[in-house]
Order: C-alpha cells, then sequence, then structure tokens
C-alpha cells in the first residue's frame, strides 16, 4: 500500500489534531506531529475528537522543524498554505508523500514556503475568506491523493441494511 503522511507543523488547537488523527486512523495515514503543541497529548478535547481510534494510528513527534526534515530526508514535501500560487488538485501526488499544514492562526512559517514555491499549494476559496478549518484542509487534501491513488486498501463498498429499512418504512 502507498504511505500517505499528514505533518501538523505546531498544531495550536487540541480538537483540530484530534480530527486530523481521526482521518489517519481512518484512510491508513501517517500522522506527523512537530512540537510545539498550544495543548498537551493527552487533552480530553484531543481524546474525544479522535474517539477512539487512537490504537490505529501511526505517530511520530518531532521537537521542531529541522528535526523533521533530518529524520525524513528524500521525502517528498507539499505545503499546504493561502499562500500558494499552486492548485492541490493540479498535482500528482508520489507515494510516500509528506503534506505539511501549519498552526491555525499562522500556517507554515514564511521562510519554509519561500524555499518551496513550486511545492506550495492551496485549496481554491473565495477571496473573502480568510482559510479553512485546518482539519477540514488536511481531509480534503489527503482524500485527493487517496482519489489519484484509486483509495488502495480502503473500503469503498458500503451496503445497506434491508431489515432496518423496512423496519423504518412499517412505522408509518
Amino acid at each position: 500500500m502507498p504511505t500517505l503522511n499528514l505533518v501538523l507543523v505546531e498544531p495550536e488547537i487540541p480538537q483540530n489534531t484530534g480530527n486530523v488523527a481521526r482521518t489517519c486512523a481512518a484512510t491508513g495515514a501517517r500522522l506527523h506531529i512537530v512540537k510545539p503543541m498550544g495543548f498537551a497529548i493527552d487533552d480530553r478535547k484531543l481524546k474525544r475528537a479522535g474517539l477512539d481510534y487512537w490504537y490505529l494510528l501511526d505517530i511520530t513527534y518531532y521537537e521542531n522543524l529541522d528535526d523533521f526534515f533530518e529524520r525524513n530526508k528524500g521525502g517528498n514535501f507539499y505545503f499546504f498554505s493561502t499562500k500558494g500560487t499552486h492548485v492541490y488538485s493540479d498535482v500528482s501526488f508520489p507515494d510516500n508523500c509528506f503534506l505539511l499544514f501549519g498552526k491555525e492562526t499562522r500556517g507554515l512559517p514564511e521562510h519554509v514556503l519561500m524555499q518551496h514555491p513550486n511545492e506550495t499549494l492551496r485549496l481554491p476559496m473565495i477571496s473573502e475568506a480568510r482559510s479553512l478549518n485546518l482539519s477540514n484542509s488536511v481531509a480534503i487534501a489527503a482524500y485527493e491523493v487517496l482519489r489519484q491513488w484509486n483509495f488502495p486498501e480502503l473500503q469503498n463498498k458500503g451496503e445497506l441494511h434491508r431489515h432496518k429499512w423496512n423496519d423504518l418504512n412499517n412505522l408509518s
């Protein structure tokens, strides 16, 4: 199975990180968290947002961005930012790519974005909107990568339960 890496750089809001953790658990993506964080990892809100999926996570912590890049040399990095000039859906994402997202209040550091202008991507939105929610942005980007990869090893067919539907119809 191809590997998708979702990277949160200095996340500040525990509920967003919990939601991203749940996305990782449901998709098999690896979660990378670059410190400092604006909360403790045992934060009750973080655990509630991730519900009971924590055992499904492959999570790695880093002391800072330098530590992250040092430990992931040779990776295919994509930086998501409202300052990006390329649309995320125009990119063909390779196996073992890393999608980086910055802190909720300021995004990724500009000096990092300046070093990678061709890999700095944006999610289109109206000009009056400042940004999308972090966990929503991560989910949109993650599912675009997985769509391009034809949703490897993900269950992509649901099943209706006829007996429940029939029971509801009999109520009227």
